[in-house]
């Protein structure tokens, strides 16, 4: 359904950054990331850089983000989006640049590209959702899944035993000499939203500055993976992991 047609049936259509399309999202009822693409374009619109912006979106549910958010987008292989915005930023030193991946893309298959990238200290920002799943395809177990947590290739709970531990890595690139700013946010309540929109422009402002990496994690929730409510997700969020993956600024230089 178009928004048009929604609009026909005499509903209203809640809009407030000029950025972001009309196109209806694909994302399940309850998903955090349309909430982290409405703190991103507004941002990007307050500060007026909506010709200056270059995103980068790999395989994962944010795939289409070029369907929502009216700037200029480059897509990149799973994983690969941290290489692709480091050749935009070296090529293009004009322009602010920055990923948006999920923790199955970031974590594991890109865990040494994000790894190195942020290393060199990449002059870029990388908005990174965390859910602790594989929500795309089917909620296999992901680098960041809880220990004891079921989803479709745990069924009976990680067993940090045979599969590890959850691969805790925003504490991992805040070591590293490249980052200038990491910090790990949510999007579950209007006061954690705000605080998200203060990181988002530290973020930019960082890039615009060519200070180096900013990394920004969004812990998040996958309903639909986690065959809960929208409202018993984010009570799972925060009960669960919140004390493993703690919000916060961990790094700002």
């Amino acid at each position: 359904m178009t928004v048009e047609e929604i609009k026909a049936q005499g509903e209203k259509v809640y809009k407030r950054s000029k950025l972001l399309t009309d196109n209806i999202m694909h994302y399940c009822p309850g998903c955090t990331h349309g909430v982290v693409h409405k703190v991103i374009a507004e941002e990007i619109e307050a500060m007026g850089i909506q010709e200056d912006v270059l995103g980068v979106s790999p395989v994962g549910c944010a795939v289409l983000a070029y369907n929502y958010i009216d700037i200029d987008w480059q897509e990149a292989a799973h994983g690969r989006a941290p290489a692709i915005a480091t050749a935009l930023s070296r090529l293009r030193t004009d322009k602010i640049v920055f990923t948006y991946q999920g923790d199955g893309d970031l974590a594991s298959i890109g865990a040494a590209e994000i790894l190195h990238a942020c290393n060199r200290g990449e002059n870029m920002m990388v908005v990174f959702i965390n859910n602790a799943i594989y929500g795309m395809t089917g909620g296999q177990m992901a680098p960041t899944t809880l220990p004891n947590m079921p989803t479709a290739t745990s069924p009976y709970g990680r067993d940090v035993s045979m599969m590890g531990n959850p691969l805790v890595i925003t504490e991992l690139i805040a070591q590293l000499p490249g980052t200038c700013y990491v910090s790990r946010q949510s999007a579950h309540t209007p006061g954690a939203v705000a605080k998200l929109h203060k990181a988002i422009r530290k973020g930019f402002e960082n890039t615009r500055a060519k200070k180096g990496t900013s990394f920004i994690e969004v812990v998040s929730t996958c309903n639909s993976g986690w065959k809960m409510s929208p409202v018993k997700a984010n009570e799972w969020m925060v009960e669960n992991l919140f004390p493993v993956y703690k919000p916060g600024v961990l790094k700002d230089e």
